[in-house]
């Protein structure tokens, strides 16, 4: 056998070599595939388009070769020539990105408005004053904003389109449509990233075929609908009604999406009977378009909007106010009180739906059998919306309406005149805002929703407890009422002689179970247990047999009785515990000042949190013995204690120092002017820091990587069990504080102390104290802009050079045991 060394060789093409291609080793991999070419490794990189090796991840890197007669130094005329090339090239760009921004942020959101404001102006005479209009400089600001919200509705409406009619094409029409059609062809094009940025002028032609689809959709979609309303409206004498709503536009174009929408069922049953086919199908595709907008606005829309004013008629005891109020609010404000409203009412929609997905993962498949499984990945609401019919949704509507009100009554309405009643002193919650209190009670609110109750429902295990509790309630009415294996399946008693369907096994049960199991929803009773059932030959999927007892309607009658007391005393705890703990721990601090109401409620539900914490972790250290008890006190009480260091460091100093100076820097010289004294609340600009320094690390987070980044990120990889207080303090506190308190302090000695000594008047004094910090904010931003242009102009002189001058690159070797890298070629390989 030849034991011969073999030669060393490149890994991309297998070759030795030469001294017209030498082997280079360019990266950290090392055998067989450490040398390479490097014409090899070159068309390698154009192939993978990466600059590093794929395997030890090392950057390649080459050094230039210049061309011999190279000057030391640049000659001016060719640093002038590269600088007006550069200024050519930049003034090129600046002329064609401002006709892009003026095309699309000026002349189609105010083509659009001026189009949108002609057509409902209602006159003859506006139409043949439109090409003036166009062109006229008034209210220039504000027709553009209007119109970028008229392109944006525009834009979303035609989208929705093209995205319905493929839920259409794909998911299939109704039975009533006409289903002969001819087979959808597939789009060839490629769009041509459309804005322009591309630096062509093809983008004209977009701006052209914009401002027609937007004036069209306004005339079909807005103009139309509108009008017919209003003729109706009029006609039928409830134009007063509808004005007095402050909404007249929007309701009165509702109104003729519905008779536009009864119109075209008519005409589409009316082309069935004279069998004009293409006839029908376009008023019946027509007819699905505005049933499901309808549909959507009245889900997304009105439902919500429902909930939450029926959420604040039914509270309004709980803060002292009357439907009175609530009609002056509405007169003075109509538009921001219906979107608090329906804001507030999505949020409880929100909730409710979630709570039921949890009910979902404890209770028996079927028990909500009522109820729609978003979980479900068949579930499409807008295959729902084409398919069922209006009377079904309808339907729907008015049960989700009665189901919701109902338990608002019973979880706030009730409650509430309960608590009136056994603790008639409770109520009314204070939620009103002081504007001579000296902390600013807004911008605590907003600490206590944006830091305070996230970090408690995320470190709280919030949803473990709920579903927990859940089970726990389940099994309890389970067993108590002979309901367990109806709430619960027959996972623990099953009977041996009677086969019980479970999740894994989709075949349907024996007829001799029909007797004492739920039926199974029928084919007509949903699209999607239609669809199942079409599937599975059996019935929809996640039905679980069950058990049915004695007096079985009874016993649901007392199920539900039970679950509407516990939810009654579910929601006294709520209302009442918290903001009464609360109260009285705010009590030895305030006195007997009011207080506002979501203050107290906070430090009240922070307190259960942390008792509730605390007596499952003791009851779950029982069993472990005394020694491991003890163990884990001290263990806790050292996290505790470096957990309350690093909160005083992380979330009391810094915010502090951060909110002080930006005090300094940006509120004090806006607000106060150099005759008067500025005052500084440390509450207040701790609370400011606080939000400050979220903010601050949510950029630092999502930005480019670099020291504070990684630190921030190890610390909450850490977390609070393996909290590192050493790593913290000197990777983090440490450098922040010195920074602020370096910002903070420099400025103050240079006003305080060496301006004085200089000796200049007492006003020049004042000037530098209270104008030198954002003074040295404007000196340090300056400084960033020469050390960015000056960055930029080395880049330049490189880039001038290597245009001249540059011949070619020569791959750099790496050097393992110093860790640096050679330019040298390395010597020809030679087999020995």
């Amino acid at each position: 056998m030849d034991t011969a060394e073999e030669a060393d060789i490149c890994r991309v093409c297998r070759s030795e070599g030469t001294p017209d291609k030498p082997l280079y080793h360019p990266c950290v991999c090392t055998g067989s595939i450490k040398y390479i070419h490097q014409e090899c490794l070159v068309q390698w990189l154009k192939h993978s388009r990466k600059e590093y090796c794929e395997l030890c991840k090392h950057r390649f890197a080459f050094t230039p070769i210049y061309s011999p007669d190279m000057p030391s130094r640049l000659p001016i005329q060719d640093i002038c020539a590269g600088l007006l090339t550069s200024v050519g090239t930049a003034i090129r760009y600046w002329f064609h990105y401002t006709l892009v921004a003026f095309a699309w942020l000026g002349v189609v959101p105010l083509t659009a408005c001026r189009i949108y404001k002609c057509l409902f102006t209602g006159s003859v005479s506006s139409l043949l004053t439109l090409p003036l209009d166009m062109l006229s400089t008034e209210n220039l600001l504000a027709d553009c904003l209007q119109g970028c919200f008229v392109v944006t509705c525009t834009l979303c409406a035609f989208i929705s389109l093209v995205w319905l009619r493929e839920q259409i094409v794909h998911g299939g029409a109704p039975q009533w449509l006409e289903q002969h059609q001819p087979p959808p062809q597939n789009a060839a094009g490629q769009a041509n990233e459309m804005l322009g940025l591309d630096g062509s002028l093809v983008f004209l032609e977009h701006v052209f075929w914009v401002v027609s689809l937007n004036t069209l959709f306004i005339l079909v979609f807005a103009f139309c609908p509108y009008h017919i309303g209003h003729f109706s409206v009029v006609g039928l004498g409830f134009e007063e009604y509808v004005q007095a709503s402050h909404f007249e536009g929007l309701i009165t174009t509702i109104v003729g999406y519905i008779l536009l929408a009864m119109t075209l069922i008519l005409c589409h049953g009316l082309a069935a009977l004279v069998r004009f086919q293409r006839s029908r199908r376009l008023l019946g595709v027509c007819y699905i378009v505005v049933k499901v907008s309808l549909l959507v606005v009245v889900e997304i829309g009105v439902f919500p909007l429902i909930c939450g004013w029926w959420l604040d008629i039914c509270s309004l005891e709980m803060f002292d106010a009357s439907l009175k109020d609530r009609e002056l609010s509405f007169k003075s404000a109509p538009g921001t009180t219906m979107f608090l409203h329906w804001l507030v009412g999505m949020v409880y929609v929100f909730y409710f739906a979630s709570f039921i997905l949890l009910l979902r993962e404890v209770l028996r498949p079927g028990v909500l059998w009522f109820l729609r499984n978003l979980n479900d990945p068949d579930f499409n609401p807008v295959q729902e919306m084409i398919h069922l019919p209006i009377y079904r949704h309808l339907r729907r509507f008015i049960l989700s309406v009665v189901v919701f009100g109902s338990i608002v009554l019973l979880m706030l309405w009730l409650p509430i005149r309960l608590i009136k009643l056994l603790l008639p002193t409770f109520l009314p919650y204070n939620v009103m805002l002081y504007s001579d209190a000296p902390v600013s009670e807004l911008s605590l609110e907003l600490l206590l929703l944006q830091v305070v109750l996230p970090a408690l429902l995320e470190q709280g295990h919030t949803r473990q407890w709920l579903k927990g509790l859940v089970r726990a309630w389940t099994v309890s009415a389970g067993y108590l009422l002979d309901l367990h294996s109806y709430l619960l399946g027959e996972q623990e008693d099953n009977d041996p002689n009677q086969p019980v369907n479970n999740n894994n096994n989709n075949n349907a049960p024996p007829a001799h179970h029909n007797n004492h199991n739920n039926p199974a929803p029928a084919v007509g009773e949903g699209l999607h247990a239609a669809h199942q059932a079409i599937l599975q030959q059996g019935g929809p999927v996640g039905f679980q047999p069950y058990h049915r007892p004695l007096r079985f309607p009874f016993r649901i009658v007392l199920l539900i009785a039970f679950l509407c007391i516990t939810l009654l005393v579910a929601s006294l705890v709520c209302l009442t515990l918290p903001v009464f703990t609360g109260r009285w721990l705010m009590s030895f601090w305030t006195g007997s000042s009011k207080i506002h109401e979501l203050y107290t409620a906070a430090c009240g539900l922070y307190v259960c949190w942390l008792s509730i914490r605390g007596v499952t972790v003791l009851l779950a250290w029982m069993p472990q013995g005394r020694t491991v008890i003890v163990h884990k006190v001290q263990e806790w009480t050292l996290m505790i204690l470096k957990t309350l260091v690093v909160a005083l460091l992380v979330a009391g100093v810094i915010p502090l120092l951060l909110g002080l100076l930006f005090e300094l820097v940006i509120v004090a010289p806006l607000r106060v002017p150099l005759d008067q004294t500025p005052l500084f609340y440390p509450w207040q600009d701790w609370a400011l820091g606080v939000l400050h320094a979220k903010i601050i690390a949510a950029i630092t987070l999502m930005g480019p990587q670099w020291w504070l980044k990684t630190v921030i990120e190890q610390v909450y990889a850490n977390g609070i069990r393996n909290i590192d207080l050493q790593f913290i303090i000197r990777k983090l506190a440490a450098p922040v504080i010195s920074v602020l308190l370096l910002a903070l302090c420099v400025p103050y000695v240079i006003a305080a102390g060496v301006v004085p000594a200089v000796g200049v008047t007492p006003e020049m004094e004042i000037l530098m104290q209270r104008r030198i910090y954002p003074f040295l904010l404007m000196v340090v931003l300056l400084i960033g802009i020469l050390s960015f242009q000056i960055r930029q102009f080395k880049r330049l002189y490189e880039h001038i050079k290597n245009d001249k001058y540059l011949v070619g690159q020569r791959l750099v070797n790496y050097e393992r045991k110093s860790g640096r890298t050679s330019s040298v070629p390395p010597s020809d390989p030679v087999a020995e």
